[in-house]
């Protein structure tokens, strides 16, 4: 990857930090764990695997700049997403990747406006998990007509993006190392997300995952 790349992509989208495109990135050892922890970051141990991980969103990522840039993770340094890579390899020209960029971005906002609506709390949370956090809430609480409409068009806009980060972020690699996933907008009626507990920190919750990996893909 080159500089000029970072700067004129990578600083400008973020979407690989804030929870968008990954869940999480699998820390390369006790050196990077010790590290980040000094930083102030909170690292997670896998259920089940001898690892930890970063959970995403990063508290390092301010807009979309990282504010550790020079500590980052190993993962974080080698990761290239699929768009960086095909502007990388000329496939794609760096003003088609900024425009795409940008309809990713108002998506994002979209979809994170319509979680706000639903009453979604937890900012923590990769994205898609708050989504269907929101969701599963709003279906217990609320039952109105404004508040089903709300959902559907959250479902709508989920599955939008959805097609839009598989198509152009993550690519078939991604696909085929993140095992099948139901389309999203029958997702939120089979996938019940128990929010933490006001008390309860995000590290302890029992998350269950796949095989290991550096970057676990959230879509």
């Amino acid at each position: 990857m080159t500089a000029s790349l970072t700067d004129t992509l990578c600083t400008r989208c973020g979407l690989c930090c804030d929870g968008t495109l990954l869940a999480d990135v699998e820390l390369a050892g006790h050196r990077e764990i010790v590290a980040l922890e000094a930083l102030g970051l909170e690292v997670e141990e896998d259920d089940g695997a001898d690892r930890a991980l970063l959970p995403l969103p990063c508290r390092a990522l301010r807009g979309t700049r990282c504010n550790i840039y020079a500590h980052r993770p190993d993962c974080c340094r080698t990761f290239e997403c699929r768009l960086l890579q095909e502007v990388g390899r000329g496939r794609v020209s760096i003003e088609r990747a900024q425009e795409t960029i940008a309809d990713a971005r108002r998506r994002i906002a979209h979809i994170r406006g319509l979680v706000a609506a639903l009453g979604g709390r937890s900012a923590h949370l990769p994205l898609k998990e708050r989504c269907l956090e929101a969701l599963a809430r709003s279906e217990e609480l609320h039952d109105d007509l404004k508040s089903r409409r709300t959902r559907e068009e959250l479902e709508a806009a989920m599955t939008s993006l959805d097609r839009l980060i598989r198509r152009a972020f993550l690519g078939a690699p991604y696909d085929r190392r993140t095992r099948a996933l139901r389309p999203l907008d029958r997702m939120s009626r089979l996938i019940q997300i128990a929010p933490p507990r006001p008390s309860e920190p995000r590290s302890s919750r029992s998350r269950s995952r796949p095989a290991p990996r550096s970057c676990r893909a959230s879509w």
